[in-house]
């Protein structure tokens, strides 16, 4: 095995790269080391084994072909400043066209007239031609004869500079070829052989020489499902150790009685019978609780299944054994609905609720402190303020994260430590519907409820997709509600980029809503309204002061008006297909009907609509979110920095299911056997890399 410090060298050492395609190497991709070019993966492969004839070629079918490259010739593209290349390529039969439509200075500079060269691509028919755009040529010499170039090659992402520095795909495999010379690719393999045996996956070596210099395709696969393998291996030994971990080395309060509380609460105060799967969630609640193992279970439910009242029945548990309660939500108007929510639920039994944002004022923030830190204060509601230094807590027994995904690993960390010395019960809570493949990927270590059924009563709502075209029709329905004495919400969307921009969005809305409909009261709520105002607002809305409220997401969760029936989101494409599902979930309340209206702009693309239709198709948070994610990507889907999921390289969590569940079982049995992986020292060295790297929590013994 090579020194280790090898693969620290700079790549500008590796022969064929130097220090420009070195400088030029880091700008693209961040490549620095030969460490650096080992882990830069291929994003496909072509098989070059084969020569075609320009004759037997098929459209659209990716191809070598094997012939002489005619003159060059530039040619001005009308209507704009730019020029395209062409040349032909004739193989002593049959020709083709060939054109570079930019980026084509480097093809003059090292191809000419009449010279024999490989051309791979992908043709297509033009006009009763046969043409490739940008094929990718390989000189004939020599010493460089045709059966030296036909085989296997890896494709990796290039740029046009890196192109012209003649680092094309011949280039990137010599690089390898050498660097495989210099190392062998020797690097320790931190999965245990059993697993590899199992498993059959190849050595890495042998898996990074295949995936790098592959002999057949078959070889090349097989090393990439070894590399798909391991992303999931790894992250699932992490999750199963954390969650081995804090059954065995944290200790909870057992809750051993479920308390006069529970039982008062349930046969007087009840506000509506519960559904089968509610009763089925707090008896799995309950059972967690009874015993001195932390709780760490995520409750999983679509809009409007009753979540709020399953928490409700978890902190009653809690306070009736004597311990305190914090909920912690991503937003202020969110944990002023949780508050007001549990206010009414608990005050009849004489129990108080604090409410703990950043806009609280400093006398009331100082008597809530003061009665969390005595232990008079049983429940406290708010934001990101829960877990802040001051903040200290007499017998903190369980921890409520309401839209979980929205707080970082660390924030809900820095809440648990105020347990100390306990690890308090935790309860998550979701209304994004998270398909099971993903939940087992991010939440392996926790266990999942299903609220899977809504409570009755709740309306179907009938969902829209208007373009701006029909904007008359969407503003008719909304007048004939109004008229019915119905309220309304009108969603614009937050801009990332500028939440000036943002607010000038709502801001313009609110004046045309005003100006459309004069005889109605409009309200207006977005983020950079104070915490006292927004309270305003949606009171004013709640209690049927305010006919239309106009917004930006604030309204998303939480919020319940059962007069409200129409939902009209403007811009609709600019959100995610939950969010959107979420935001539908403000309507349908009551016991009238109810509809949800998604604007698009009148050139929105085929495929966007489409994308917008599965609303319409589906009322089903689950099926909608799989179809989100496969839009969206996982991380985008979560919000990676939030969710604390790796962003894999090659694996992707829809499509390797099946590898998914493999590597899962083989981290199950291996943290079965050994939780402290005592007889992996490899493995556990790397990963506490891999923990660092990603900003996961890494537990030890």
């Amino acid at each position: 095995m090579p020194n280790p410090s090898v693969w620290q060298t700079p790549l500008a050492y590796l022969k064929g790269v130097g220090p420009r395609r070195a400088a030029a190497l880091e700008e693209a991709f961040g490549l620095r080391t030969y460490e650096d070019l080992l882990w830069h993966f291929p994003r496909k492969y072509l098989d070059y084994s084969q020569i075609t004839p320009i004759s037997q070629a098929k459209p659209d079918q990716e191809a070598v072909f094997r012939g002489k490259l005619g003159s060059f010739r530039v040619q001005a593209l009308p209507k704009t400043q730019r020029a395209l290349l062409s040349t032909t390529l004739y193989d002593g039969h049959a020709w083709m066209e060939l054109v570079w439509y930019h980026g084509w200075d480097w093809v003059q500079q090292k191809f000419t007239a009449g010279q024999e060269v490989l051309c791979i691509g992908r043709p297509i028919l033009h006009k009763g031609t046969l043409r490739i755009a940008h094929p990718e040529l390989l000189p004939l010499t020599p010493s460089q004869p045709a059966q030296n170039l036909l085989r296997i090659y890896p494709i990796y992402p290039l740029t046009e500079k890196l192109r012209r520095m003649h680092l094309d795909e011949k280039r990137f495999r010599n690089l390898y070829e050498e660097l495989y010379r210099l190392t062998r690719f020797e690097r320790p393999d931190p999965i245990p052989e059993s697993v590899r045996h199992r498993y059959d996956l190849p050595p890495l070596p042998e898996a990074l020489r295949a995936l790098h210099l592959p002999t057949s395709l078959q070889e090349a696969e097989k090393a990439l499902y070894r590399f798909k393998f391991e992303e999931f291996f790894y992250l699932q030994v992490l999750l199963l150790r954390r969650k081995y971990f804090l059954k065995t080395q944290y200790t909870a309060p057992a809750f051993t009685q479920v308390g006069p509380l529970v039982h008062e609460f349930y046969h007087k105060y009840l506000p509506f019978p519960l559904t089968e799967a509610q009763q089925r969630v707090i008896k799995e609640i309950r059972a967690d609780m009874a015993l001195s193992t932390p709780m760490n279970r995520l409750i999983q439910g679509d809009v409007g299944s009753g979540k709020t009242i399953v928490a409700l029945f978890a902190a009653l548990i809690a306070i009736g054994n004597g311990y305190q309660v914090a909920l912690m939500a991503p937003t202020e108007v969110l944990a002023e609905q949780h508050a007001r929510s549990f206010r009414k639920w608990l005050s009849p039994l004489g129990l108080g609720v604090g409410l703990l944002l950043s806009s609280t004022r400093a006398a009331e923030r100082r008597r809530i402190l003061t009665q969390l830190a005595t232990g008079e204060l049983p429940c406290v509601i708010g934001t990101h303020a829960l877990f802040q230094d001051k903040v200290q807590y007499a017998r903190l027994g369980l921890t409520i994260i309401d839209e979980q995904h929205k707080f970082g690993v660390r924030q809900r960390a820095a809440l648990w430590e105020k347990a100390h010395p306990y690890r308090p019960h935790n309860l998550l809570l979701t209304a994004t519907p998270i398909p099971r493949t993903l939940a087992l990927s991010v939440y392996g270590d926790v266990d999942v409820s299903l609220i899977d059924e809504l409570p009755p009563g709740r309306q179907p709502i009938k969902t829209l997709v208007r373009t701006e075209a029909h904007r008359r029709e969407v503003w008719n329905l909304l007048r004939a509600e109004l008229q019915k004495g119905r309220q309304a919400y009108i969603i614009y969307p937050l801009v990332e980029e500028s939440e000036k921009l943002a607010l000038k969005a709502v801001e313009e809305g609110y004046a045309l809503v005003q100006q459309t409909f004069p005889e109605y009261k409009v309200g207006m709520i977005h983020g950079r309204l104070n915490s006292e105002r927004k309270e305003r607002e949606m009171q004013l809305f709640k209690m049927g002061h305010t006919h239309i409220l106009v917004g930006t997401t604030v309204v998303e969760v939480g919020v319940d008006v059962p007069n409200a029936t129409v939902l009209i989101v403007e811009h609709a494409d600019r959100f995610g297909l939950s969010q959107l599902h979420q935001l539908r979930g403000r309507v349908g309340r009551g016991a009238h009907a109810s509809y949800a209206i998604f604007m698009a702009p009148n050139d929105l693309s085929d495929t966007a609509l489409e994308r917008l239709k599965a609303l319409v198709q589906y009322q089903d948070g689950f099926r909608i979110a799989e179809i989100d994610l496969k839009l969206r990507g996982p991380g985008d889907f979560l919000g990676t920095k939030q969710s604390g999921l790796p962003e894999f390289k090659v694996a992707d969590i829809l499509e390797d299911q099946p590898i998914l569940r493999q590597a899962r079982q083989a981290a199950q049995d291996l943290v079965n056997a050994d939780p402290h992986l005592h007889r992996y020292p490899e493995l556990l060295g790397f990963l506490g890399e891999y923990a660092a790297r990603h900003s996961l929590e890494l537990f030890t013994a």
